[in-house]
């Protein structure tokens, strides 16, 4: 009886130090990891009463969220923030208005999470309701870096999310691609990327005078027959040699 006693005793001050520490820490996420030094069965008992009292909500296995009440309503976690908990095997990459605001092209803050994964599905509930998820991204991805994997969604957008001029546009992503062999590892994942984002890779390729067996290689890739629309990267010096569409 002294033993079951002893258990009893440890469980409920795990409890105590579970809810005293996330009461304490405000608005934030929680993981099983911030509860490390206590009994792995006791923290997620004590952790699943307080979702079950309203304390705290889980968003997926293993993550919980503490809300703050604002004059809209309960806060929402930070997209930032969830980004970092995804793991590392799959990575999930900011997309759309996120994206051209990691490259400097655009001050805006979305109203609405925009993802990218080459995940097959990811658990909505910890992007967020209203998130716009773009899943199925080519496998190539997962060696890329955020600010890679950004430059390929503005490519494949035409530049539509920057709000820059289309100039300033291509100007600063050409200076993207002129860093740490970037453009070498895009040309390394092109044959997995639409059409277009070949031709447009391969118009800013020959702007940086990069080998001409590179390109010679990309450029085999594409219907000679086609026009792509380069949307803001039709002002590229070489955008015609590489197929674009003429604008109007």
């Amino acid at each position: 009886m002294k033993g079951v006693s002893s258990f009893r005793t440890r469980r409920k001050t795990t409890a105590l130090v579970v809810r005293d520490r996330i009461l304490r820490g405000g608005e934030r996420l929680w993981r099983f990891d911030d509860f490390a030094d206590l009994s792995f069965a006791a923290a997620s008992q004590a952790l699943s009463r307080l979702v079950r009292e309203g304390e705290i909500e889980r968003l997926s296995k293993g993550v919980y969220y503490r809300a703050r009440q604002t004059v809209f309503g309960k806060s929402r976690p930070n997209p930032a923030a969830i980004l970092k908990l995804m793991p590392v095997q799959k990575p999930v990459f900011p997309a759309g208005v996120a994206a051209a605001n990691l490259l400097g092209l655009s001050t805006q803050n979305p109203r609405r999470v925009e993802v990218a994964t080459n995940r097959l599905s990811l658990p909505r509930k910890l992007i967020g309701g209203n998130a716009t998820i773009h899943t199925r991204r080519p496998e190539a991805w997962s060696k890329l870096s955020k600010v890679d994997a950004a430059l390929l969604d503005l490519l494949r957008r035409r530049g539509e999310t920057s709000e820059l001029p289309a100039q300033e546009t291509v100007r600063k992503v050409v200076e993207l691609l002129t860093e740490e062999a970037r453009f070498e590892r895009l040309l390394s994942v092109s044959q997995t990327e639409p059409p277009r984002v070949r031709a447009m890779l391969g118009a800013i390729g020959q702007q940086l005078a990069k080998p001409q067996r590179s390109l010679k290689r990309l450029k085999a890739t594409l219907n000679p027959l086609s026009k792509f629309d380069f949307g803001a990267f039709g002002s590229l010096v070489y955008a015609r040699q590489w197929q674009a569409r003429e604008r109007r």
